[in-house]
């Protein structure tokens, strides 16, 4: 119950994404007539909240409830959105869509974080699946809603994509907290059950009123105080935290195959993917819109029978087949320039091809990254995973333009077929070191959760069993 709530509060809560973000810089630089600066401006701070926010929002999950954290997160994005129908000088506009990155941003760790407590070992992959596919039509949505009744040829035109980004806000922070009341009311009947009671069976504010650590192997609430100072482990100053983090070689070669995946297409999904379409293979504007719908109903069709057909896969193998489809796709898309006849199929078709990875992706990552973090800094290390996909995502656009419009086509899709193809490799030293660590011989299939006592026991950069 809790997890399907998470599933609707995430696909509501992503309406403001579609509704404002694919119409922003029209609306700055054209409608509002202040120029490309203020426009790409806005792009910027926006990617700038965002990363900011992420691992100071992991950072609170892991000490405070992160139902909390991501209700207050998303009240504040949509107090930023609401700000913009008022946004009459640059100035004010820049700084709401600041704001509306920051809220946007720091809602996703809490949110994961969640999506871990609120989910067992056997179904985690599909929760996380579940949760991508209702952001991935949430976001659809709110671009075909908003494309209905935005009018860019006037001053308000926008305003109602504005309003209804702070609706989808704030509607999503009250089920959130409906979810977490649900959660306590089931936490205290088992608690007042006969014969309950025990670590895992506590409730978490019994346990730590000021935590909502999650265990990484079982997705329990714990409280992790290694080094007796009071406070959970994950309470180090930001660069021991990241030392901390990045202590084990399997979490390194995650933050590698996260940037290289982000740059192998999310990066470009938004602008140098459409710009090389129409500049190099001369295809029509339309279809690169007919190209975005199709990647998005190919991850709603097939996001569930993906998830039941790699159930029993272990991670690391499937970042390499999404690395693998990455090099396929930028294949295709490289010989698309020597094929004119049928260079816009290919585009076309190439943008399903991504999407197919994409559903093996979304399932994948987070659980994996979650598992491998030390202990007490699960929703820390979600974040700083965040940050890490946001600032490689938003430097794309500036690579595909300065090289596209040097006409240096070659050395962008030739970059991008390295990027994909490092991927692979991340992903295969991935399973390497968790095979070297004595990971290796259960990642092939999903691990049944160990007892939280030996879990604790176990030095925070231990890696566990990958589900």
């Amino acid at each position: 119950m809790r997890a399907k709530l998470l599933v609707l509060a995430s696909a509501i809560g992503s309406l403001g994404w579609g509704a404002v973000l694919p119409y922003q810089y029209a609306y700055a630089a054209d409608t509002r007539d202040w120029g490309a600066l203020v426009a790409a401006g806005a792009s910027s701070l926006f990617s700038i909240g965002a990363l900011a926010a992420a691992p100071l929002a992991g950072r609170l999950a892991d000490r405070f409830d992160p139902v909390r954290v991501a209700v207050v997160a998303q009240l504040l994005g949509a107090v930023g959105v609401a700000s913009l129908v008022f946004a009459d000088v640059p100035g004010l506009f820049l700084a709401g869509m600041l704001v509306f990155g920051l809220g946007l941003s720091a809602a996703v760790p809490a949110k994961q974080v969640l999506a871990l407590n609120w989910s067992s070992s056997d179904d985690r992959r599909k929760v996380f699946a579940y949760k991508f596919t209702g952001e991935a039509l949430g976001m659809a949505a709110g671009a075909f809603l908003a494309g209905l009744v935005v009018d860019l040829d006037r001053a308000d035109g926008l305003d109602i994509g504005f309003i209804m980004a702070a609706c989808g806000f704030v509607l999503s922070s009250a089920i959130i907290a409906l979810a977490g009341r649900v959660r306590v009311e089931e936490e205290r009947s088992d608690v007042s059950k006969p014969g309950a009671g025990g670590f895992r069976d506590a409730p978490s504010s019994l346990l730590n009123p000021r935590s909502g650590a999650v265990d990484a192997a079982t997705g329990a609430i714990t409280v992790v105080d290694l080094d007796g100072d009071g406070r959970p482990d994950g309470g180090a100053g930001s660069r021991g935290a990241l030392r901390t983090i990045f202590a084990q070689p399997a979490m390194r070669w995650t933050a590698v195959v996260t940037i290289t995946l982000a740059l192998g297409f999310y990066a470009q999904f938004e602008s140098g993917l459409p710009a090389y379409g129409i500049t190099v293979l001369d295809v029509d504007p339309a279809a690169i819109g007919i190209a975005a719908a199709i990647n998005c109903v190919v991850i709603v069709a097939l996001q569930v029978i993906v998830v039941k057909l790699t159930a029993k896969r272990s991670a690391p193998a499937l970042l390499m087949v999404v690395g693998s489809i990455w090099v396929v796709s930028w294949l295709i898309l490289s010989a698309a320039q020597f094929s004119p006849g049928i260079a816009t199929a290919l585009f076309v078709m190439t943008y399903g091809i991504f999407a197919v990875g994409e559903t093996i992706y979304s399932p994948v990552l987070n659980p994996l990254t979650a598992q491998l973090a030390p202990k007490g800094m699960v929703g820390q290390t979600l974040g700083t995973i965040a940050a890490l996909q946001t600032a490689f995502s938003a430097a794309g656009p500036l690579v595909a333009g300065v090289l596209l419009g040097a006409g240096l086509t070659d050395v962008f899709l030739g970059m991008h077929l390295a990027v994909s193809a490092l991927a692979v490799f991340a992903a295969w030293r991935i399973k390497r070191a968790l095979a070297m660590s004595g990971s290796g011989s259960s990642a092939a299939t999903p691990a049944t959760a160990p007892p939280v006592s030996r879990a604790r026991e176990e030095p925070p950069t231990t890696p566990v069993p990958i589900a």
